[in-house]
């Protein structure tokens, strides 16, 4: 199936924009399956008490187009690209035009669902990407703007929050509501209001962790290190030969004649010459790296685990997951170990405290309480911290659990659905809030309704939909197999790609 030119491999712009696509369907993705479904709306969120429009890229005729939340197509697809939605929220849509792929050049306007062009005193407007270290992407909420060659910010509603005298404006990676600005070679630093958090005069500057509070480490054209929290205040100055981008406890990792050291926000020395690196700091200890082994010190410098790991990481309190012969598992600071090393892989879900632990060609994940214990096994297929609950598949079936790892009626966590998911003999049907059957079990698989009221549905080895009363809305001829997700709005389900993400009717 074409796909317009976007999909063309060998024309670099528009491979430039697909990433931008692929890492945000990405990050739909990791908040449908595990973090905050941007889906999901208000607490009345039942499709018939919808007031706020959610956006979407379509994808017909190999066309692009924009519909909304009930699948009614707000522009029409006549565009040769994607349509970038700033948020799915917002009622502006960019749109790419006159592409050159021999110069890499090209035009964009602004539209709203009216179709009337907006903000058109610029001679382009963007989207800012940012991405995390897993590379799931994301839009900082403002509009990048380019006037007389110079680059500014307006808001969503055209308001300019930063004139247009700047080289460039980009994301500060990995770190919200922190955009680069660079004049005259050199960088500072504003957040999404416009506001100067630090004035052009660094060479560079770089992020402590990915929190904007923890601060910034900056790089002067002497190749000196500073550091300066958000308020503007200067933590540090630039004087030092390095400053690591870690910080807890008013305790900073820097570099100063030729040592690495500890130091306090007094600038008293902790810990000097006692380690090669520091990954992290957490309370009163370090992570640090010796010889290419991980341990653990205080901030006194007393070895609490000495440096014998191939990796570890801090989760909570004081216990951290260790890599050892290429393995996992837990251990506390005194070096106990508290979960064996068994497993390929472990991970700490902070918003819902509990840990899961996967073993090699295990079909299911085990999940341990925050005392180590395990709880529940499966296949984790959402963690929902607005509702505080998990959702697991075990044996085809979908069960659903508290934080308390109590089971949880699905009716009772997603009361605001007309239709709830059932099996019975091998199929499955629908039933309302009083379990009567709505929807017979007449399918081989399917899926709950999502929050704008369709369900998919799964017959012949092809997929449709239905909608809040159970009526089919798409016949079953899609095959979607080899989707990531799978998800319907009216006749049109997301794409097959999972690089992109938009809806289709092909």
């Amino acid at each position: 199936m074409s796909r317009g030119k976007r999909y063309d491999k060998e024309q670099k712009l528009n491979i430039k924009k697909v990433i931008a696509v692929i890492m945000a369907i990405a990050v739909i993705i990791m908040f449908v399956i595990g973090i905050k479904t941007l889906l999901t709306q208000e607490e009345n969120n039942s499709p018939e008490k919808l007031t706020v429009a959610n956006y979407y890229p379509v994808y017909t005729n190999e066309k692009w187009g924009v519909i909304d939340q009930t699948g009614k197509i707000i522009i029409e697809p006549t565009y040769d690209e994607m349509i970038t939605i700033p948020s799915i929220k917002n009622d502006l849509f960019i749109c790419v035009y006159d592409v050159d792929y021999t110069n890499n050049t090209y035009k964009t306007k602004v539209i709203d669902s009216k179709n009337k062009e907006k903000f058109t005193g610029y001679d382009l407007v963007e989207v800012i990407e940012n991405k995390d270290s897993n590379n799931i992407l994301w839009y900082e909420e403002v509009l990048r703007v380019k006037k007389d060659n110079k680059y500014g910010l307006i808001d969503y509603n055209g308001k300019e929050i930063l004139p247009t005298q700047y080289d460039s404006i980009e994301a500060l990676e990995g770190v919200k509501n922190s955009l680069i600005i660079k004049k005259e070679e050199r960088v500072g630093l504003c957040d999404n209001q416009g506001n100067i958090i630090i004035e052009p005069e660094y060479k560079e500057i770089k992020a402590i962790g990915n929190d904007y509070k923890n601060g910034y480490v900056v790089v002067n054209s002497d190749n000196k290190y500073g550091l300066v929290d958000f308020t503007k205040q200067v933590i540090l100055e630039t004087k030092y030969e390095e400053v690591k981008p870690v910080v807890a406890s008013n305790i900073y990792i820097v570099k100063e004649d030729g040592k690495l050291k500890a130091i306090n926000k007094d600038l008293e020395t902790l810990v000097e010459n006692k380690f090669d690196d520091v990954k992290q700091l957490n309370s009163e200890n370090i992570v640090f790296v010796k010889n290419k082994k991980y341990g653990i010190m205080n901030t006194e410098g007393e070895i609490k685990t000495k440096a014998e790991y191939d990796d570890i990481e801090y989760i909570f309190d004081n216990y951290y997951v260790a890599k050892k012969s290429g393995k996992y598992g837990i251990i506390n600071v005194e070096n106990e170990t508290i979960v064996p090393f068994n497993y390929e892989k472990i991970s700490y879900r902070k918003e819902a405290d509990f840990i899961e632990v996967e073993k090699k060609d295990a079909e299911v994940t085990e999940i341990l309480n925050n005392k180590f214990e395990k709880q529940l096994e499966g296949i984790i297929t959402e963690v929902n911290a607005e509702k505080a609950y998990i959702r697991i598949r075990t044996n085809d079936e979908y069960k659903y659990y508290n934080f308390k790892f109590e089971e949880k009626d699905v009716k009772e966590l997603l009361n605001t659905n007309t239709i709830f998911l059932s099996k019975k003999d091998g199929k499955y049907g629908y039933v309302d809030k009083d379990g009567k059957i709505v929807v017979d079990y007449i399918y081989e698989d399917a899926k709950e309704q999502n929050p704008y009221g369709y369900a998919a549905v799964k017959k012949d080895g092809k997929w449709g939909a239905i909608d809040k009363d159970g009526r089919e809305v798409s016949e079953c001829r899609y095959d979607l197999e080899n989707n990531v997700i799978i998800d319907f709005i009216g006749k049109w389900h997301i794409g097959e790609d999972a690089n992109s993400y938009y809806y289709t009717d092909m």
